[in-house]
């Protein structure tokens, strides 16, 4: 894990206090974190970053982890601004954003703003869209939610707040109130039509035990995007990350290391660490 960085991302209702660590050096990897928090990402951000050479950056999202949020900032549509924001401040070239759960319907959003800076996303069980007969699995309680998040339950963190001692309960309650205010009911029935407006290569990679959004609304999602792409993980849950670090690793290796230099859509190798960063970025330049 790298050093926590702070900064404000302006945003046209205000500015946005922001905490972000980084780790590695190379090609910018923007990484989501969905409703565990930053703490259910940061693990693979050092294998991603190893394994890679990428720059692995890892904001987490205000309201989460004790972090402050903006009264004016209350939905994915919000936080997809801010990002865009922070591929600007930080002078980020041909970024890949990859986002798990929530943190994949961010991703969603951010390309359907097409900034200039990002070069393709890949969504991780992401959430976001309707599709007809996969619905989102909400309201699982607490004790139940690791079996349907882990292909392997038994080998799931303890998920159950009334365990955890007081000081972790609380910032647990804190991202649960977080995520029902961004997502509200986890999917927005005007996104899926929208994504035909995606003008990145999209990688949507799907556990295929996942129990809350399952493989069938995965390959909606990527049929969704003019270049989409889907593969799924064996033996993987809701938290590939987690659950099988090293497959999703595989997976992401080829899309980490190409890029679309020289125009949207086409994915080609970047052979040069000038064409990923501009000359000031404030963390690779």
């Amino acid at each position: 894990m790298g050093p926590t960085l702070s900064l404000t991302v302006p945003t046209t209702f205000g500015d946005v206090p922001l905490e972000l660590d980084a780790r590695g050096d190379g090609r910018a990897v923007v990484l989501l974190h969905g409703g565990a928090g930053p703490g259910s990402v940061t693990g693979f951000a050092d294998l991603l970053a190893a394994d890679t050479g990428s720059r692995v950056i890892v904001p987490t999202h205000p309201g989460f982890a004790g972090t402050a949020r903006p009264s004016a900032l209350t939905s994915i549509a919000g936080l997809a601004e801010v990002y865009a924001g922070l591929l600007d401040a930080l002078l980020l070239k041909d970024a890949i954003v990859v986002g798990n759960s929530m943190g994949g319907w961010i991703a969603a959003e951010l390309a359907l703003r097409h900034p200039p800076r990002l070069a393709g996303i890949a969504l991780v069980n992401a959430v976001g869209i309707e599709v007809d007969d996969h619905p989102v699995n909400t309201g699982i309680p607490p004790a139940e939610l690791a079996a349907h998040s882990w292909h392997d339950p038994s080998k799931a963190p303890n998920l159950d707040p009334e365990s955890l001692p007081p000081d972790a309960r609380e910032e647990f309650l804190a991202d649960v109130a977080a995520l029902s205010l961004y997502g509200g009911s986890m999917a927005d029935p005007a996104l899926r039509p929208r994504l035909a407006e995606v003008d990145v290569p999209a990688l949507v990679l799907w556990g295929e035990a996942d129990r809350i959004v399952d493989a069938g609304y995965g390959r909606a999602y990527a049929a969704a995007m003019p270049f989409g792409r889907f593969e799924l993980l064996p033996r993987t849950g809701h938290v590939p990350q987690l659950e099988t670090p090293e497959l999703l690793l595989a997976a992401l290796r080829p899309f980490v290391a190409g890029g679309s230099v020289r125009g949207r859509g086409a994915w080609v190798p970047v052979d040069s660490f000038e064409q990923i960063y501009e000359p000031r970025g404030i963390l690779g330049g």
